[in-house]
């Protein structure tokens, strides 16, 4: 189903608007990990101590209520979304009361047998996975060796229950100068597995890292994906923004296509970057549990911060970069919707990983 959104920010578009209106928005359930990925600048089990306790069902679901009002998508992440204590009703309410046209659940994959009675409510299971070879990774995730050659075998088993409970396995892979190596490897998995697998160049700063920036070996990874991607190869990810991270081309972005809702309700304004680097620009201006509707926090926000930067490149992780692309080229995102069934099955415009 198409975001109804997403036509009225084609006519904001023209009109020379860089307020858009949102395609769906990212909840952090929880701010708690239970691994300690080393591309990991926000979350893990080491800062647990430094996170906010988890919010209690009730405003965790009022939440939700207020995103509904906006927008058809929702993305439940973390943190590792697993370890909020009620996960399995907030998606159920998402789902059954809610009705949410897309919900995806983002996670490390670590916790899902003993989550399964809510894959039937998920249209997307989005799981990281940086490497096949559960040796190597486990130094990427800082864990033992049995939590990598679980999360293998869970991508595996829930790669093969896509069709039984109707929905997408997507796998993402970030990559960075420690994963570089094996993301070939990654990528013949999802393919020999029928699983469709995202790509994502790590950020340091919300910049590219360096070490990528400056790599040959990424550079021609990035051109079989293109060229993988153009044979009809399970790949989330369009070929406008594929170009992108290869090249580094930069590109207008819309932050407030896909916005964040923190754990503790916090809507950030305009996008996580520019909350990160503070100066005045932009932060969590309004609390989704301290008002009724979207349109009620967005005003808050705006009459705080104004309209977002119509000149903001330097972040290209997929989840912001991918969204502005396809919603500002909108004769690409019908190509890829004709050519890919695989942009078909992930809805690029409203698919937020990361």
């Amino acid at each position: 189903m198409q975001n109804h959104n997403y036509k009225k920010n084609i006519a904001a578009l023209l009109q020379g608007k860089a307020l858009l209106r949102p395609l769906a928005a990212t909840f952090y359930a929880t701010t708690h990990c239970n691994l300690n990925c080393s591309y990991c600048e926000d979350f893990g089990a080491d800062r647990n101590h430094l996170q906010s306790p988890h919010l209690p069902l009730a405003d965790t679901k009022h939440i939700l209520r207020v995103i509904r009002s906006g927008m058809d998508g929702i993305t439940i992440t973390g943190g590792e979304p697993l370890l909020y204590p009620d996960i399995d009703a907030l998606i159920l309410y998402a789902s059954d009361e809610l009705n949410f046209k897309q919900i995806t659940l983002l996670t490390n994959g670590a916790l899902l047998a003993q989550h399964e009675p809510i894959l039937p409510a998920l249209n997307r299971l989005v799981i990281s996975m940086d490497s096949v070879d559960a040796a190597s990774w486990m130094g990427v995730l800082n864990v033992s060796r049995r939590v990598t050659e679980r999360i293998l075998e869970n991508v595996k088993r829930y790669g093969r229950l896509q069709s039984s409970h109707d929905y997408r396995l997507i796998v993402n892979c970030v990559l960075s100068p420690d994963t570089l190596a094996g993301a070939g490897d990654v990528l013949d998995f999802c393919m020999e597995h029928q699983i469709t697998v995202s790509f994502s160049p790590q950020a340091v700063d919300d910049w590219p890292h360096y070490g990528l920036l400056v790599s040959a070996e990424y550079k021609a990874f990035i051109e079989r994906l293109i060229a993988f991607k153009q044979q009809g190869a399970p790949i989330a990810g369009s070929l406008a923004y594929l170009r992108s991270i290869r090249d580094f081309t930069p590109y207008a972005c819309y932050p407030t296509l896909i916005p964040r809702v923190m754990a503790d309700g916090g809507l950030v304004y305009p996008c996580r970057p520019i909350e990160r680097r503070g100066g005045g620009n932009g932060g969590r201006p309004s609390n989704l549990l301290e008002v009724e509707s979207w349109d009620e926090a967005m005003e808050l926000a705006t009459a705080v911060y104004g309209e977002p930067p119509r000149h903001c490149s330097s972040c290209f992780q997929q989840c912001f970069a991918e969204p502005s692309l396809m919603q500002s080229r909108p004769f690409a995102w019908l190509s890829e919707q004709i050519r890919f069934s695989s942009s078909r099955a992930v809805g690029l415009i409203d698919y937020a990983p990361g």
